[in-house]
């Protein structure tokens, strides 16, 4: 199994599960937040779901193929700008929230290490890794 096989695995199985937990819990996850639901933020929160289960789907339809370089360079860049941009703004709130601040540490964990990832595997081209073997 190449390395960029178990990246798009693995991000599809995070961001699958966030979708499927914020599609189908979000008055149970945004009651835990301390926030008070009405329709808007329920919305919200299943949009944002459908959003990951399709970035879930693309990452896992895209998991045979070659990413990087000029391969599937969408994907790779779609993927990068989503981890990237969403830890620089897991970030910069991490040192100004009160509540829940173990979640948003691990949640910025995760969206460093993939956006790290991405980087990655968006500037490595996968043919010369390939010849190696």
């Amino acid at each position: 199994m190449n390395n960029t096989k178990i990246i798009m695995i693995s991000s599809t199985i995070f961001l699958g599960m966030s979708g499927a937990i914020l599609t189908f819990l979000p008055n149970e996850v945004i009651s835990s937040m301390a926030i008070r639901p009405s329709q808007m933020t329920t919305l919200f929160f299943q949009l944002m779901g459908a959003m990951y289960l399709g970035f879930a789907m693309l990452n896992w339809m895209a998991k045979g193929t070659l990413i990087g370089g000029i391969y599937n360079r969408p994907i790779a860049l779609g993927n990068l700008m989503h981890f990237g941009v969403g830890a620089i703004a897991l970030i910069k709130v991490i040192f100004k929230i009160l509540t829940h601040k173990e979640i948003v540490i691990a949640l910025t964990a995760v969206y460093v290490v993939f956006a790290i990832l991405f980087a990655y595997v968006f500037r490595t081209n996968p043919t010369k890794t390939e010849k190696n073997k």
